[in-house]
């Protein structure tokens, strides 16, 4: 029975959409602000610091969770995999928001944190450095994803299993296509950053705001 509860379990915990959630909290929808993403990038773009903060806090434990949950039932590393796979679709294909969600970033880091926290942490100093100088969370996101799928499967010292290895590479391609449409833009130098402002009377363009 823990073969198939614990990914069912992560499904559901990986489909909570806190960005939704905490925005209704302050009376409003972030599915009609912005890009209309659930996100962390997006809820700091339209709702502030402290609100994106909170997102992107429990968007990661959602991950983690997955990855505790496997190893609580005592699955083996390829169902654990499976579990946090099932964390990160459920955060990009919610089925409470009719199969549509956020782009997984936060939530592959907190799967990655469950498997292997050390490139995990190496991980996010990447990305906070990235995000400091460029002000690029895309772009940020991007490098970061690529830099973990590779750590994991050339680090040899680290002996990640080769089920984690899996992971991590579908985890980086399934973040770099959500992130094709801020990748054409980050070429053509459109490409929101952090601190640009977003005209709040927008209408959702299906994007992230230019």
């Amino acid at each position: 029975m823990a073969h198939w509860l614990a990914p069912v379990i992560s499904y559901l915990l990986g489909a909570i959409p806190f960005g939704l959630i905490i925005g209704l909290s302050r009376g409003i929808d972030i599915r009609k602000l912005g890009s209309g993403n659930i996100g962390a990038s997006n809820v700091l773009r339209t709702l502030g610091t402290g609100p994106a903060v909170a997102v992107f806090f429990f968007d990661t434990v959602k991950g983690l969770a997955a990855v505790i949950i496997a190893h609580a039932f005592g699955l083996n590393p390829y169902l654990v995999v499976a579990c946090g796979l099932m964390s990160i679709f459920g955060h990009t294909f919610s089925v409470f928001l009719g199969f549509k969600g956020g782009k997984g970033v936060a939530t592959s880091l907190g799967v990655i944190i469950g498997l292997n926290p050390v490139i995990a942490g190496i991980a996010f100093v990447i990305w906070s450095i990235l995000v400091a100088v460029t002000r690029y969370i895309s772009l940020a996101s991007i490098v970061a994803t690529i830099w973990v799928a590779l750590a994991m499967v050339f680090w040899k010292s680290m002996g990640v299993p080769i089920p984690y290895q899996a992971l991590a590479c579908v985890a980086a391609l399934a973040i770099i296509l959500k992130h094709t449409s801020n990748m054409k833009r980050l070429i053509n130098g459109t490409e929101a950053k952090i601190g640009q402002k977003v005209d709040l009377r927008d209408s959702v363009r299906g994007e992230e705001p230019e």
